[in-house]
C-alpha cells in the first residue's frame, strides 16, 4: 500500500483528469446512454466509463474504493477498511445531462473516518482543485493534458484566495434548493443585512468557498458520502470546517449509512 501523500495526489489527478478527458468526449456526442438507478437519479455511460477509468488507476495504490457506481460493498467489509478512497465518478449527473457544464469528478482519501486528500476536476473549464493535509488545498486553471502531473501540482494556486466582497455570499445547490435553505438564508440576512445568494451544481459549490468566493454553504437536503469527501478535504486544508447539523462535529466518513446528514461549509 503506497502512504506519501504526495504520490497519492499525484495518482489521485491522474484518475480525475483520464476520466474528465473521457467524460468529455461522451458530453460532445450525441449519445448519454441516459438510465435510471432504483432511486430515479440518472445514470450515464459517461458515469460508468469515469467509474471504470478512475478504478482502475486507483487500484494500483492497493487501497480500497468505494464510489457511487460500486456503493454495494458491504458494511462488515468496509468497517474492517482504515484508508479507503471515496469516489464521485460525475458528480452532478444532471447538469451533465443539462449541459451546463457544472459537473465534476470527484476522488477523495479517507483515514479513519477523516479526509486527508482531495481532488476536484471540472472537466468543461478545465479548472483542478486539488489538496492534502500536509499541503494545504490549492486551484489550477486551464488544464494543459500535455504537462507532467507533478507540473500541474507545481503550478497550483493556494486557498483560499481572497476576494473583497461588500455582501455576505451563500452559495446554494442549483437543483436539490430546499425549503429549509431558503429559511436559513433568510435568517442569515436578519445577521448580517444584505446577503448575496449564487447558485451552483454538484461539488463547485464547496470548491467557491475553499476558494473564497462564498462564506457559507448550506446544505438541507440529502446528500451521499462521495458528494461531500472531495470538496471537504479541499474545504479544510484551505481553512473552513463541514459540520454536520446533527452531531454539532466534523462529518465523518466511511459510515453504516452512506447518506449524509445536513451540513455547512463555512469558515
Amino acid at each position: 500500500m503506497i502512504d506519501n501523500l504526495d504520490i497519492l495526489l499525484e495518482t489521485a489527478i491522474k484518475a480525475a483528469l483520464e476520466a474528465g478527458k473521457r467524460i468529455m468526449e461522451i458530453y460532445n456526442s450525441e449519445d448519454f446512454s441516459i438510465e435510471y438507478k432504483k432511486d430515479n437519479s440518472p445514470l450515464t455511460k459517461a458515469d460508468i466509463a469515469a467509474h471504470q477509468l478512475i478504478q482502475e488507476i486507483l487500484e494500483q495504490t492497493s487501497i480500497p474504493v468505494l464510489s457511487e457506481e460500486g456503493k454495494e460493498i458491504p458494511y462488515l467489509d468496509r468497517v474492517l477498511w482504515d484508508k479507503l478512497w471515496v469516489v464521485d465518478p460525475i458528480d452532478g449527473t444532471k447538469e451533465f445531462i443539462k449541459r451546463n457544464g457544472e459537473f465534476t469528478v470527484n476522488i477523495a482519501l479517507i483515514e479513519n473516518q477523516i479526509p486527508i486528500l482531495g481532488v476536484i476536476y471540472v472537466p468543461v473549464l478545465k479548472e483542478l482543485y486539488f489538496g492534502h493535509k500536509q499541503s494545504g488545498s490549492f486551484k489550477i486553471t486551464n488544464i494543459d493534458y500535455t504537462f507532467p502531473i507533478a507540473k500541474i501540482v507545481a503550478e497550483g494556486l493556494k486557498l483560499p484566495i481572497l476576494a473583497e466582497r461588500k455582501e455576505f455570499t451563500v452559495v446554494a445547490s442549483r437543483s436539490h434548493l430546499s425549503e429549509e435553505t431558503i429559511v436559513f438564508i433568510s435568517e442569515l440576512e436578519e445577521i448580517h443585512g444584505s446577503i448575496k445568494t449564487i447558485s451552483k451544481g454538484s461539488s463547485l459549490k464547496l470548491c467557491m468557498v475553499a476558494e473564497g468566493l462564498a462564506d457559507c454553504y448550506p446544505r438541507f437536503a440529502p446528500t451521499m458520502e462521495w458528494d461531500t469527501a472531495a470538496g471537504h478535504a479541499i474545504c479544510k486544508y484551505a481553512g473552513f470546517e463541514l459540520i454536520d447539523f446533527e452531531t454539532k462535529a466534523e462529518m465523518l466518513y466511511n459510515r453504516a449509512d452512506l447518506l449524509n446528514n445536513w451540513f455547512i461549509v463555512r469558515k
